[in-house]
């Protein structure tokens, strides 16, 4: 197809400010430092936070307009702050949420959240002439990019430094007496492995 001067400034302004505001959709979600949240713990010069998110308007900030919390799904944001003079891997966390009654469960790992409902089948819908046509499927709403794209994926938090991001625990429903148990986490200089964190969700 042949654009004349006038027609080509004009398509190329357009594909950029759609492409800006797709862009727009995905909103920046920054953690705060470890210290600054109610329920963390502190060892060996290396503290952890955990966070649950549970209220649409936590949920808000960091999923949109999912709150993976209403499916079953708790999202517990996860910030590491490294003050030992060595690296720590976090290849191989461990994360548990307990329950009052002592029952554990495992993270989710992110990427398999989006199938934790499985399959929906499509409704038929009833056409015009007694015909049967194929309905659309519903969105799935722990599809996302936020559920896999805020998780934490760190592999090594560096001297001095922090990362963040979420877990996801499937419970029935969080409570105060829970805790988060973390483990697995290793001296990246010695290889020994960091005695485990215990957060309760009591903030205490």
């Amino acid at each position: 197809m042949r654009f004349n001067g006038l027609r080509w400034p004009l398509l190329l302004a357009v594909s950029i400010a759609a492409a800006s505001g797709a862009d727009k959709e995905k909103t920046r979600f920054d953690a705060k430092p470890a210290s600054a949240y109610a329920h963390k713990q502190t060892s060996e010069k290396v503290t952890i936070a955990a966070e649950p998110f549970e209220t649409d308007e936590q949920a808000k900030d960091a999923f949109g307009k999912v709150n993976p919390f209403r499916y079953g799904l708790l999202p517990v944001l996860v910030v590491i702050q490294n003050d030992s003079p060595d690296a720590i891997r976090v290849d191989h966390m461990r994360l548990i949420y307990t329950l009052p009654d002592r029952s554990k469960v495992e993270a989710t790992p992110a990427q398999d959240v989006r199938f934790l409902h499985g399959v929906t089948q499509p409704k038929p819908v009833i056409g015009p002439v007694g015909g049967v046509k194929i309905g659309r499927q519903p969105k799935n709403p722990l599809a996302e990019w936020e559920i896999e794209g805020r998780a934490f994926a760190a592999k090594m938090v560096p001297a001095g430094q922090s990362a963040s991001g979420f877990v996801y625990f499937q419970v029935p429903q969080s409570s105060p007496a829970a805790t988060v148990t973390v483990d697995g986490l290793v001296d990246a200089a010695s290889g020994k492995e960091l005695y485990y964190f215990e957060i309760p969700m009591s903030g205490n």
